[in-house]
């Protein structure tokens, strides 16, 4: 008995493998709904011994791609009412401070005391066939929303060194980011110094008030100091398609940045391969 516990995210998981009397194969770890991540926690599973139950809360759309690749892969999955994790969660005391590594070893333990009562998770022909066509474009858009952030990633180490620590990223709560916003308007430390200070704050301002974001003069003034005073490594042009989606709705025309999403994945004794 294997108990595969998925507490779903939107674009990742927290995934923790159990067996029975509280053995952990597998401490929790992140996994992001892309084909190479997925893939490999697949070959993960198939080195382990014994039958393999996956076990996942139902989450509106978010479960959708993994649940349609571990079925299309022939597993036994289970998908979980809300309200009966819930309860479960409530009888046994589990819910305490919530974390998604703590809900990922929750739903194992669901998994592996619930192991007979199981539901293995049926579509009808039609439903399914349109939930695997549905789940792999979900993943093949991950695929490029994570290489757009490793890109922009890599654009802003050259433009704008140390700007990446000025401005939060991916912020699922309004599905915002606030450093994409930021470096779709000025992308260049060479674009902002070329304004005074006080018209780079007017401007900014100007950008937040427009974006919805706090309007702060001191803020302002902290990223025209640190233009001011940082030594970007080149000056280019970086042309890009401009078909390019990046799942936010922003076209940036002038720079060629892209607007993306961030996810941590934090390592662990099991960690799937990069």
């Amino acid at each position: 008995m294997i108990s595969v516990g998925i507490d779903v995210s939107k674009g990742k998981s927290t995934v923790c493998i159990l067996k029975p009397y509280g053995e952990i194969v597998c401490s929790p770890f992140e996994v992001l709904h892309v084909e190479k991540e997925l893939d490999a926690l697949d070959n993960l599973l198939n080195k382990l011994e014994g039958e393999i139950r996956i076990v996942m809360e139902a989450t509106g759309i978010y479960h959708l791609p993994i649940l349609t690749f571990f079925h299309e892969k022939g597993y036994f999955v289970s998908v979980i009412n809300p309200f009966a994790m819930k309860k479960y969660a409530k009888d046994n005391s589990i819910r305490g401070a919530k974390t998604d590594k703590l809900d990922s070893i929750m739903i194992a333990n669901y998994g592996i005391e619930k192991w007979f009562k199981l539901q293995r998770y049926e579509g009808d022909e039609e439903t399914y066939a349109e939930l695997k066509l549905l789940g792999r474009r979900y993943r093949y858009y991950m695929e490029l929303h994570v290489k757009a952030l490793q890109e922009l990633t890599h654009i802003l180490d050259y433009a704008m060194p140390g700007i990446k620590k000025m401005f939060s990223s991916w912020n699922e709560a309004n599905g915002k980011d606030k450093l994409s916003d930021f470096v779709e308007r000025f992308w260049h430390y060479d674009l902002i110094t070329s304004m005074s200070l006080e018209k780079f704050t007017e401007e900014y301002l100007v950008w937040a008030e427009e974006k919805k974001y706090h309007r702060s003069r001191s803020k302002a003034l902290t990223v025209y100091e640190l233009a001011s005073s940082g030594i970007p490594n080149t000056v280019f042009q970086y042309p890009i398609d401009q078909n390019v989606s990046t799942g936010s709705g922003i076209s940036i025309e002038n720079c060629g940045l892209f607007s993306v999403s961030h996810f941590n994945t934090n390592a662990s004794p099991c960690e799937v391969p990069s």
